[in-house]
């Protein structure tokens, strides 16, 4: 295989080169290192490099997992890596170095991955774009004045721009979904505890998120939640039962599948023009292929609905920053959080026990009902964003006051959290492009623990409306 070609790959089958014997893993390393090399200045993807360790892992016997030999990037919040940095886009933490790999990242190497970095990440993953004081705005590659999505920026990033062929990322509120929509890849936000979340885990102690992978096709994505997506050792709850590998899902036909559908928005405003033509593009498309498409909203009060989900995502954040001040062993000082952390760490500390409990209460409630529609639809269909991706700059952590930063993000990431709160699988797909020629992801959401379905309609989608051809500017 000629160094061009690299990009050209995705992880399975560059695997199946390696297999081959007609390119050696330190190779394909080597071809990661100079996209990094590359692409990184315009991009800020990648934050931490471990050139010298990927190229001494390449060089020794690699398990004979599906992705032997395939460069692999690790988001740089929650995930520990051994000997590495782990500063989750904070100046506060920013000097922890792991001990220990987490589970997940075992998981990660005995699929056959070499790691070969760390990816950007905006503070504590908590906007839908990468921009954050410490590590700097991560860019589209599609165009470079625009975002990468958040809080996965760097992985998807990296990912579309051919660096590597898929990348860890993680979703708490949709930050494995806003960036794949952002940078044209596929992103499964898988369902709750479908994948290992570790024994450090206090952080997903509310149960919104979740770890997998970006990646540019769709059987890279299924693949890797066949490698890692399994019980774990000690967990609280139980591992989702699956039917089959989805490996072999993605080889079937999605049937006759019924698909409710809308565009409607917590606030009641609509959405971007644009991806209102394409959401409606996509239903037509689900019709000619045989499916019953229905137009029905999700029909919660989204204002009862938001303000439990604030209560319960403020006070477990606070909880967070309490046992992150006693690791640290002081406050954090003026200036080493953000504006919008600071202010999400001070709302946490004055919400009262039976506030957070009425919160908690309140989702379990609201989600039956979002639940309920999966009663009688396979799929639920919306738009992953409200607006084509923005410019950097436009939904600012760093130099934005709080409440015009949740302002700008409400109007442009309206559609993915309910998926977090009821634990259920949600996929974006890179359907379509703006006129301006940024991607545009449009979401599909399947009942709780049916990953199955999703995948077996994403390859369905796939092949009637590739986009393995579409390459941004700055590729390969």
């Amino acid at each position: 295989m000629s160094l061009p070609d690299y990009a050209e790959h995705d992880g399975l089958s560059l695997a199946e080169l390696v297999k081959k014997g007609e390119v050696t893993p330190l190779e394909l390393v080597d071809a990661a290192i100079e996209r990094i090399e590359k692409h990184n200045p315009a991009l800020n993807a990648i934050v931490h490099k471990a050139y010298d360790e990927a190229r001494d892992v390449a060089k020794g016997k690699l398990p004979d997992g599906p992705f032997k030999g395939v460069p692999f990037l690790i988001k740089d919040l929650g995930t520990e890596v051994k000997g590495w940095p782990r500063t989750s886009g904070s100046r506060f933490v920013s000097n922890v170095q792991d001990t220990e790999d987490s589970e997940l990242v075992a998981r990660y190497r005995n699929s056959g991955v070499v790691l070969v970095g760390k990816t950007n990440t905006p503070e504590y993953g908590i906007t839908g774009t990468t921009e954050s004081a410490l590590l700097g705005p991560c860019r589209s590659p599609w165009n470079t004045n625009h975002i990468a999505g958040g809080s996965s920026g760097g992985a998807a990033s990296a990912v579309a721009a051919g660096i590597v062929p898929l990348a860890h990322a993680s979703d708490g509120l949709g930050s494995i979904r806003i960036p794949a929509a952002c940078c044209g890849l596929v992103g499964m936000k898988v369902t709750r505890d479908r994948n290992p979340n570790g024994q450090n885990d206090h952080d997903r102690a509310i149960g919104f998120s979740v770890d997998h992978v970006v990646s540019r096709s769709v059987r890279d994505s299924a693949a890797m939640l066949d490698a890692t997506g399994y019980a774990e050792p000690c967990s609280p709850y139980a591992t989702p039962a699956k039917a089959r590998p989805y490996m072999e899902e993605i080889m079937l036909s999605p049937g006759k599948l019924k698909i409710a559908w809308s565009s409607e928005t917590p606030s009641g405003r609509p959405v971007d023009p644009e991806v209102q033509v394409a959401l409606e593009r996509t239903v037509d498309l689900l019709k000619s292929l045989g499916h019953e498409l229905t137009p029905k909203g999700l029909e919660v009060d989204y204002r009862t609905l938001y303000r439990a989900q604030g209560a319960v995502s403020a006070s477990n954040f606070a909880a967070g920053m309490a046992r992150r001040i006693e690791m640290v062993g002081r406050d954090p000082e003026p200036g080493e959080l953000e504006p919008l952390t600071l202010a999400a760490m001070q709302a946490g500390r004055r919400i009262t026990g039976d506030q957070a409990m009425w919160g908690w209460q309140t989702l379990r409630l609201l989600n039956r009902q979002i639940l309920a529609t999966f009663e009688t639809y396979d799929v639920y269909l919306s738009p992953v964003m409200g607006t084509p991706p923005p410019e950097i700059g436009y939904v600012d952590p760093v130099n934005l006051e709080p409440k015009e930063v949740n302002k700008r993000q409400g109007k442009v990431f309206p559609f993915t959290p309910p998926a977090n709160f009821t634990g259920q699988p949600s996929l974006s797909l890179p359907l379509w492009e703006s006129e301006s020629g940024l991607p545009l992801g449009m979401m599909f959401t399947g009942r709780y623990a049916d990953e199955a379905t999703l995948y077996r309609l994403a390859a369905q989608l796939e092949k009637e409306l590739p986009w393995a051809g579409r390459k941004p500017k700055l590729w390969n």
